[in-house]
């Protein structure tokens, strides 16, 4: 199972200079979790094509109950492939980009097509395609939307991102960006909290869960029943 996204975007500026800020969108206000960008291939086709490859790393903070499934040293972060093309001739450009970190867990490929408006020939139309799947048997639906969700969040800081250098190439500094940049932290740091508070019900669920096999147990004082847990819990460390 694939979990299919498509959604257009409209950058008001021309393609020429969409192409001069895609090369030069990090780092940017909407871009802290880009670490670094490396380019590790490129050539020109005898078309007169620009064809390149970009290794990108990211901060890829997962949460609580997926870090189980990754290695310490990898939780945070992931490595990210972008190729692209660009044809001066068709005034296209077409990148493709897949996460070579986590694969196992979740595959995220998106394809994004640059080209000109054709209603306004100073616009610069995007239409963007990504495939979400995850093998995790019995978690891959919850893998897959929290993978979707996470690409939307990331659709949006992208067209900020954009944005700011489109502004910066003209000239101008959008008076916005620290308060939506203040902003946007203060919404991350609001969902991490939401997060740490749902893992933290989830484990009290899961407490709760155990006791609930003995009805006696659950009518205790909470005293009384540490009292009874404590010899079992002992008893499991003499086991490991």
């Amino acid at each position: 199972m694939v979990k299919y996204f498509c959604c257009a975007g409209l950058l008001k500026s021309n393609w020429d200079q969409v192409c001069v800020a895609f090369w030069q969108r990090y780092p940017n206000p909407y871009s802290n979790h880009v670490l670094t960008e490396d380019i590790i291939f490129r050539e020109v086709t005898p078309t007169n094509c620009l064809i390149s490859r970009r290794l990108l790393t990211k901060t890829s903070r997962a949460p609580r109950w997926m870090e189980r499934y990754l290695p310490k040293h990898m939780a945070s972060s992931a490595y990210i492939i972008e190729d692209s093309i660009v044809d001066p001739l068709k005034r296209t450009m077409t990148t493709l980009t897949w996460n070579i970190s986590h694969a196992r867990l979740m595959s995220v490929e998106e394809r994004c097509e640059y080209q000109i408006n054709p209603d306004n020939s100073s616009w610069t139309q995007i239409k963007r395609e990504a495939w979400i799947s995850s093998n995790i048997y019995g978690l891959s639906r919850a893998i897959q939307e929290f993978g979707l969700a996470r690409f939307k969040n990331s659709v949006t800081k992208t067209m900020k991102g954009f944005e700011y250098h489109w502004w910066c190439i003209v000239g101008e500094t959008p008076s916005r960006t620290l308060a939506e940049t203040a902003t946007e932290r203060a919404r991350e740091t609001a969902l991490a909290a939401k997060e740490k508070a749902k893992d933290l019900a989830s484990q009290a669920h899961k407490k709760q869960y155990l006791l609930q096999p003995n009805p006696q147990l659950s009518l205790l004082p909470a005293q009384a029943a540490l009292q009874l847990l404590c010899p079992l819990i002992l008893l499991l460390q003499l086991l490991k």
